[in-house]
């Protein structure tokens, strides 16, 4: 299988994760949640990847520690969000990581991006004010659309990280360390924050169970496509995620105001708009 339609499917199943944290926000706190997911993926894929995890080495470590780190700020501020937000909105606002990405690599790694990013960029941004405006009466931002919009600044670095590590790492173990890194970072902050471990609920361990197994799936997945795919061209295919979660959005009941889905069409445009150059270039892969 091509890995550009592997990360079509990422997208896809990503999606469908908003409305289901969402939901399980209903029986538990934010970063309980995340940690508990986290921990029952990292189980999860740590079985599957058997006696291959004593092979793991210092530099998978270290990259899945850091990836963890920004997996962790990442889905920990977004599932704080959306305990204000719409999951459509949420997902919207998530996407802004896309154009973010080139230009993160700019600062990072001193890579300039183009000029189409740049305009892409500027729809991105005018999109996402558009997002906040309908509700918040001009063109502030609400706690749970601020917390969110933090946290796409972490999602962009956690894919920069799996681009720059992919190479030089095992999928499976790398993703191992990832995922379980993750989770030990969410239930370390619960303290800071004064989050409090939630009554025992068949329904968290439910949802936890099927988000686990789906942030395995789908960090493996990235892991595995994005040795063979650059960073740019991979959130080019992911510009559908937000598409897909607002139809699952749409289906579960969930309205938004004409000028925010002229501001998520506004989002996605710049998605696609800022990764253009990326699909005129020859693919190669990353050394």
């Amino acid at each position: 299988m091509r890995p550009e339609w592997v990360l079509v499917g990422v997208t896809v199943l990503w999606g469908g994760t908003f409305l289901a944290v969402q939901t399980a926000l209903t029986w538990s706190g934010p970063l309980f949640f995340v940690g508990l997911r986290f921990a029952l993926a990292a189980l999860c894929l740590g079985l599957l990847a058997g006696r291959r995890l004593m092979r793991i080495t210092r530099v998978e470590v270290i990259a899945g520690s850091l990836i963890g780190l920004a997996i962790a700020l990442g889905y920990g501020m977004q599932t704080v969000g959306l305990q204000f937000i719409p999951s459509s909105k949420s997902a919207f606002i998530t996407a802004l990581y896309v154009p973010l990405v080139p230009v993160l690599q700019w600062i990072v790694l001193g890579r300039p991006p183009g000029g189409l990013t740049w305009v892409g960029v500027g729809f991105a941004t005018i999109g996402l004010m558009l997002i906040a405006g309908p509700e918040a009466g001009g063109f502030g931002f609400s706690f749970g659309e601020l917390i969110t919009i933090l946290s796409v600044v972490a999602i962009a670095a956690e894919v920069i990280l799996i681009s720059r590590f992919a190479p030089q790492v095992d999928a499976a173990r790398v993703t191992v360390v990832q995922l379980a890194a993750a989770s030990v970072f969410c239930f370390a902050a619960m303290g800071a924050s004064g989050e409090a471990i939630p009554a025992w609920d068949w329904r968290i361990l439910l949802f936890a169970g099927g988000l686990g197994l789906a942030s395995a799936v789908i960090q493996l997945a990235m892991n595995w496509a994005q040795k063979s795919v650059s960073a740019t061209r991979s959130t080019l295919i992911y510009a559908g995620e937000p598409v897909w979660a607002a139809i699952i959005g749409r289906m579960a009941g969930e309205l938004l105001p004409l000028a925010a889905l002229v501001g998520g069409a506004m989002i996605v445009f710049g998605m696609v708009l800022g990764e253009w150059p990326a699909r005129r270039r020859p693919r190669r892969i990353p050394e």
